[in-house]
């Protein structure tokens, strides 16, 4: 382990995967050359208060604003907590637990500047999940919210490999830090450091978890926030991803701390909530998934959104009707971008004219993208597997399956993606959503834009069925939207409306329709589950 290392506990880099399988990192811009030396927390916070930016508001949040001054404050007595009663040595891990508030925050905040490995984890995961987190991660401490404490103490419990464990009480929140200075000096981390295990969020059912250094979220937040989206400290940013799904970390907190911006932190992100936050705190940027926009779509002329200058979409991909819909009723045009949590954050993406509806846009500056041929040979137009390398990359804590996701180098998400001739990456669909009926290749994803184009359709997932004649066939899931009924002669109207809008053969020859379907608690929809 390199010298500079501030880890004592080694666990961490002991489980990297071994150098032959981690994809070939690239640092070809000047904005993520970081110093050998390197703490995300004094990045985006000591150095915020160094510059004089104390005084202003990093957090918003119905229990209250919080300073940069504030966060510094309470970030340093968590550090202390885990360090003087808690017994935390640089490098272990630490399990965090609550809603998107402030406190969460600080908390993650404390936890990178006591040297520890941050696992924030989805506040809906139950004690089972919760557990196996634990036991991969060899998580030896949690910090976490007292509201929903049961399933977390049942997971310490079965794992039995947690040290000490403390929660603040929401209507008390610093009580739980009595006697704790404000004051800390932050380890001194190397760039290399392990600072967060951020495991998949569960679309295939089998999470990994992935590895990601201090120099990897300063990476994300000047890529993405900074070159991308333009981030100012007079923007104000809000959206529904926990802070334990990357695409949150970074919207909800790295981003705006990186250029003093500020945030507001919303517990329930209800369609209602996100756009009360928004006329509320004059919020500029909007970050969630293609489900939410539509669910916002029938409230939004009720809230002024007029404060926002971009709205953001990543998780899945966003389908032409949800990007148009919203158009004609905002003005807004979605930003889309691909991510993905081997990644850390989005990679490729286009905002402003540079936006085409149903393209997801272009690699981010330091990204590389290409798609790969049957042969594994990458193309730069065509169709194909997407293939991308950067400044991050995957590294999975110990998992065989690290040799699955990289390819000579590349890191392949399972995306099949298409590159047009003036270099626009358009999605078709996951690698594990292709169906191939009766010889022909159907992109589920297709389908669904075709079925959400119709008024009737609210949402919808498209999965193939095993069928004796067709080795598959189209089936779709179909929640209705608000007013319509389910009847056999809208079965037929909607298969005549995908026969009329792409090819016939892709049209879906079973619909069921239903109340809800599976997703993860970041929007994803589980169509694992649809298929079982």
């Amino acid at each position: 382990m390199p010298e500079t290392s501030c880890h004592i506990d080694t666990f961490a880099a002991d489980n990297l995967p071994p150098p032959a399988e981690q994809p070939e990192f690239v640092y070809s811009i000047p904005e993520v050359q970081y110093p050998e030396q390197l703490n995300c927390a004094a990045a985006l916070l000591d150095d915020a208060i160094t510059q004089g930016h104390g005084a202003r508001v990093a957090i918003y949040s119905e229990s209250g604003n919080w300073t940069y001054d504030d966060l510094a404050a309470r970030s340093s007595q968590v550090a202390n907590l885990l360090t003087n009663d808690m017994g935390l040595v640089p490098g272990n891990r630490v399990l965090l637990r609550s809603p998107n508030n402030p406190m969460l925050a600080a908390a993650w905040l404390g936890v990178m500047k006591a040297g520890g490995i941050a696992v924030t984890t989805m506040p809906m995961l139950r004690a089972k999940e919760l557990a196996v987190i634990a036991d991969k991660a060899q998580i030896s401490h949690a910090l976490y919210d007292q509201r929903i404490a049961d399933e977390l103490e049942s997971a310490i419990e079965r794992s039995g490999k947690m040290k000490t464990a403390r929660s603040w009480i929401a209507s008390e929140p610093d009580s739980w830090l009595a006697g704790q200075s404000p004051a800390f000096d932050t380890i001194d981390s190397a760039a290399h450091d392990t600072a967060l295990l951020a495991f998949t969020s569960g679309t295939t059912g089998h999470p990994k978890a992935t590895m990601h250094f201090h120099k990897d979220v300063m990476a994300m937040a000047d890529i993405v926030g900074g070159l991308l989206l333009n981030t100012a400290a007079d923007d104000i940013y809000i959206g529904s991803p926990p802070l334990g799904f990357t695409f949150g970390l970074g919207a909800s907190l790295v981003f705006p701390l990186r250029f003093r911006a500020g945030v507001v932190l919303v517990e329930t992100p209800t369609p209602e909530a996100l756009l009360t936050g928004i006329e509320r705190y004059g919020a500029t940027g909007l970050f969630t998934a293609p489900t939410m926009y539509r669910a916002m779509l029938p409230q939004v002329d009720k809230h002024s959104i007029a404060s926002l200058r971009f709205c953001f979409s990543a998780g899945e991909a966003l389908p032409r009707p949800t990007s148009n819909a919203w158009f004609d009723a905002t003005g807004l045009r979605i930003v889309d971008g691909i991510g993905a949590t081997e990644m850390i954050h989005v990679f490729i993406s286009a905002t402003g004219k540079e936006i085409r509806p149903g393209a997801t846009g272009k690699p981010l500056p330091g990204y590389e993208a290409c798609v790969l041929n049957d042969d594994d040979q990458p193309m730069q137009r065509g169709q194909g597997r997407l293939a991308v390398k950067g400044p991050t990359g995957c590294r999975y804590l110990d998992d065989a399956r690290q040799r699955d996701y990289v390819v000579d180098g590349w890191n392949v998400t399972g995306d099949v993606y298409e590159i047009d001739d003036d270099g626009y990456f358009w999605f078709r669909a996951r690698a594990d959503d292709m169906i191939l009926s009766a010889g022909y290749n159907i992109a589920g994803p297709e389908v669904e834009s075709a079925l959400l184009a119709h008024a009737a359709v609210g949402e919808c997932a498209v999965v193939g069925k095993p069928d004796e004649e067709r080795g598959n066939i189209v089936k779709a899931f179909v929640v209705l939207a608000p007013g319509q009924s389910a009847s056999d002669a809208l079965v037929r109207t909607l298969q005549d409306h995908v026969k009329a809008s792409i090819a016939p053969y892709k049209y879906p020859r079973e619909i069921e329709f239903v109340k809800a379907l599976p997703k993860t608690q970041t929007g994803k929809i589980q169509r694992f589950k649809l298929r079982e």
